[in-house]
């Protein structure tokens, strides 16, 4: 990198759900900032406000398209240290937030500092703790919602990796008849709630985990890892 004025972009993973898990640094970074970018303010500031964190906040999300982005070009260009921040995990993963880093990077030919501070992570905790070998797997972030989704269940049927992917609580039960469907002897995991109070693993082949969901209607609530493992 060579010598230059401009500020720093920090990526800082913050908590998927259990306040407590952020690390030292990411509280000491998002402490001397200039400015925290949040997915939605008034979800960071809960997590500000546990910390003692006042900084100036922004929003910035796939819905900004008020040149807010020329803006934070400009506070780099300024000298200003800026802190990118999702609502939970780490972002730019499944997230808009890599938008704005390409983009960063092209204007400023990537002569700028662009620091990763590593913490939480779904995917990664989903994979530690359901017992299935994480030693290959492809990562498929929210699946479509109508288009190209059969192709693409068709597609995990015949990988020979564990897939995981995102789902929320409106699809689950589809996603779940769709791998009965599709991948009906594959072993599934499916990780709900991670870090929260009603965290909880469901193991089984696809038609043992819907049943186990179907039973009660709580455990179709909240957000979902989905590991497939094939056969």
């Amino acid at each position: 990198m060579q010598e230059n004025n401009f500020g720093k972009l920090y990526i800082v993973a913050t908590p998927i759900g259990n306040l407590e898990d952020i690390t030292l640094r990411a509280l000491r970074i998002l402490k001397e900032v200039d400015v925290i970018l949040c997915e939605d303010t008034r979800t960071t500031k809960i997590l500000l406000e546990k910390y003692d964190i006042y900084n100036l906040t922004m929003s910035y999300n796939a819905h900004v398209s008020d040149g807010r982005e020329s803006r934070i070009i400009n506070m780099l260009k300024e000298g200003k240290n800026i802190a990118l921040v999702s609502d939970a995990g780490t972002p730019t993963i499944s997230d808009p937030g890599v938008l704005l880093i390409s983009n960063i990077r092209k204007e400023f030919n990537n002569q700028i500092d662009i620091v990763p501070i590593p913490g939480p992570s779904a995917l990664i905790s989903a994979l530690c703790a359901s017992g299935i070998s994480s030693a290959e797997f492809t990562f498929l972030g929210f699946i479509p919602h109508k288009k190209g989704r059969e192709t693409l269940f068709k597609e995990i049927a015949s990988s020979k990796r564990v897939v995981v992917f995102y789902e929320s609580n409106h699809r689950i039960i589809k996603t779940l008849n769709s791998l009965i469907k599709y991948t009906p002897n594959f072993k599934i995991a499916i990780a709900r709630e991670l870090t929260k109070q009603f965290e909880e693993f469901i193991i089984g082949s696809p038609e043992e985990v819907l049943d186990r969901i179907l039973s009660d209607q709580n455990k179709q609530k909240g957000e979902f890892v989905v590991i497939v493992e094939p056969r």
